[in-house]
C-alpha cells in the first residue's frame, strides 16, 4: 500500500483540505466555511474528503496542520506537524514554482505577502486590521450590489472605464461606492474599481516598503476573481501567475511537511470527524501570571492543553 499525506489549512474564514502521495499529486480536497467553528469545520471537512480518497490503494501515514486553528485541530486529528501559514504556503508555492520571488495571498478575512529568494522565503507581511483589501470586503460589497461575488471578476474585464473607489479603508471604501452608484455608474465599471481598489488597498498596506519581484504568484480565494487578477498585472505591470489550486496552498504546503517528518504510529482514521471534541478556557490563578489555559476534550477526557507559562498551571489529566 502506498503513503499518502493529509494537510489541513483551518482559517478564520474558510477550512481548506488536501491529501497528496509522495508525489505531491492531490488525491483528495475540499473548501469550506468555518463558520466560527473549527472543531466542526474540521469534521465536515474530513466527511468531504473522505470519499474522495482511494483507501484501498493508499494509507495516510502523516497529517500537518496549519492556519489560525492549527494547534487545536492538530489535536484533533493526531497531526505530526503543525506550523504557521507563512510556511505552509512557502512551501507549497516554490514546490510549484521553483523560480518564485513573490507570493502575494488575499483569504476571506486577511492578506499576506510572502518574499523568496532561492527558494526560502526571506521576508513576510500580513494584514489583518483592515477588511478592504481581502475576500470579505467583496463579499459584502457584492450584495450591496445585488450581485453573486463569483460574477464579479468577468463582470470587470468588461469595464473601460473602473471607476474610482476610495481604498484607504473598508469605510471610506463603502462610503464612496453608494456615492458612485448614486452617481450612476455602471455596475461593471463599480465592479472593476472595486477590484482596483482592493489591490491599491494590499499594495499600500501589505506590501509597503516590500520589493516585488518576479515571478510573481497569487493565491488565495481571491485569486480565482479574474478581475483582482488583471489589477495586479496592471498595477506591478508584470505577469501575475494564479495556479489552479492556488486556495488551496496553505493545506498543500502542511501536507508536503507532513511528507517530510514523522509518521503516524498507525494510519490516520477518517472515523475521528465522528467523535465528539469540545474546548474550554480555564483561568489558572496559581501565580501572578494568571494565565488563561485552553483545554481540549475528547469525550470528556482532556487529551492536550496549552497556554500556561509554568507548570503550575498544566491541568491534570
Amino acid at each position: 500500500m502506498k503513503e499518502a499525506y493529509l494537510g489541513i489549512d483551518i482559517g478564520s474564514i474558510s477550512t481548506k483540505g488536501v491529501i497528496i502521495d509522495d508525489d505531491h499529486t492531490i488525491l483528495s480536497s475540499a473548501y469550506i466555511w468555518t463558520e466560527g467553528d473549527p472543531i466542526g469545520a474540521a469534521g465536515r471537512l474530513l466527511r468531504l474528503m473522505e470519499p474522495q480518497f482511494d483507501a484501498e490503494s493508499y494509507a495516510i501515514t502523516a497529517v500537518g496542520t496549519t492556519g489560525s486553528a492549527r494547534k487545536l485541530v492538530g489535536v484533533m486529528v493526531g497531526a505530526t506537524i503543525v506550523k504557521n501559514e507563512i510556511t505552509a504556503h512557502a512551501i507549497g508555492t516554490t514546490s510549484l514554482y521553483p523560480d518564485v520571488r513573490t507570493i502575494l495571498e488575499i483569504g476571506g478575512q486577511d492578506s499576506k505577502i510572502i518574499l523568496v529568494e532561492n527558494g526560502v522565503a526571506v521576508d513576510y507581511a500580513m494584514n489583518t486590521l483592515c477588511a478592504a483589501g481581502t475576500g470579505a470586503f467583496l463579499s459584502s460589497q457584492s450584495k450591496r450590489l445585488g450581485l453573486e461575488v463569483e460574477e464579479f471578476g468577468d463582470l470587470a474585464l468588461k469595464s473601460s472605464h473602473p471607476t474610482p473607489i476610495a481604498a484607504r479603508c473598508t469605510v471610506f471604501a463603502e462610503s464612496d461606492l453608494v456615492h458612485k452608484i448614486q452617481m450612476g455608474h455602471t455596475k461593471e465599471d463599480i465592479v472593476a474599481g472595486l477590484c482596483k481598489s482592493v489591490v491599491a488597498n494590499y499594495l499600500n498596506n501589505v506590501g509597503k516598503g516590500k520589493k516585488i519581484a518576479t515571478p510573481v504568484v497569487f493565491q488565495g480565494g481571491v485569486s480565482k476573481n479574474v478581475g483582482v487578477v488583471r489589477a495586479f498585472e496592471e498595477a506591478l505591470d508584470c505577469p501575475v501567475t494564479v495556479d489552479e489550486n492556488g486556495h488551496l496552498m496553505g493545506a498543500f504546503g502542511v501536507a508536503i511537511l507532513a511528507a517530510r517528518g514523522k509518521r503516524l504510529a498507525a494510519p490516520f482514521d477518517f472515523s475521528v470527524e465522528d467523535v465528539s471534541f469540545k474546548t474550554r478556557e480555564v483561568s489558572c490563578g496559581q501565580c501572578p501570571n494568571n494565565c488563561e489555559i485552553i483545554c481540549v476534550y475528547r469525550e470528556d477526557e482532556l487529551i492536550d492543553s496549552w497556554g500556561n507559562r509554568c507548570e503550575r498551571g498544566k491541568p491534570k489529566r
